[in-house]
């Protein structure tokens, strides 16, 4: 039986596309056996706690509402940018947690859907709770920077790799760029050798 082949997706909870690109990556991990490593990615990384209001917001929001209307995603009216860091670095303490994978999910609709700040320690407790995670632990894990380290190290993989705009999709040392049409995934995912489920 062959190994699943490894799908990495550089990805920001703050990205509209990656929101996109995360539900079609479903649908492939649905159909393909395929291994999915989320690698964060600092998109704006300079967005101070209390977040940045966006000028533009309505032209834009009109127009990624309709995208994600049609792939079935809730999208709000969102008004501010807000800082992901901590976000990701319960993301990564999630993925050490049984059913903690839920939470990506979580982050993208409470960002895009609910236009929070999860750059906001409560309302990240707030989504650790709603997953069923250990707010305690949670707590003590962005009060101690725990997964510092681990974030730190997928921003230095995205630099590595030379990364410049997510969602990046790299496997067998090729990638694509971009929210993708599903079917562009499919064949990219088939040409690096991942198996059809069923076949």
């Amino acid at each position: 039986m062959p190994k699943p082949i490894t799908l990495e997706v550089f990805t920001d909870y703050v990205c509209p596309w990656c929101y996109l690109g995360d539900s079609r990556v479903k649908k492939l991990q649905h159909n393909y056996d395929i291994a999915v490593h989320r690698v964060h990615f600092p998109l704006h990384p300079d967005t101070p706690p209390e977040g940045r209001r966006r000028e533009d917001f309505k032209t834009r929001n009109a127009r990624m509402k309709g995208l994600m209307d049609a792939e079935g995603l809730p999208y709000g009216e969102r008004t501010h940018t807000y800082n992901s860091r901590l976000a990701q670095e319960i993301g990564k303490w999630a993925e050490t947690q049984a059913g903690g994978e839920a939470i990506h999910d979580r982050f993208f609709e409470a960002y895009f859907g609910d236009c929070r700040n999860i750059g906001d320690v409560e309302v990240i407790l707030d989504i650790v709770k709603s997953v069923g995670l250990d707010e305690g632990e949670a707590r003590a894990v962005l009060a101690e920077r725990r997964f510092r380290e681990a974030v730190d190290a997928d921003w230095k993989k995205s630099r590595s790799y030379g990364i410049t705009g997510v969602p990046t999709f790299v496997s067998q040392g090729q990638g694509v760029v971009g929210a993708q049409p599903y079917e562009v995934l499919e064949q990219f995912v088939a040409k690096a050798g991942a198996q059809r489920r069923g076949d």
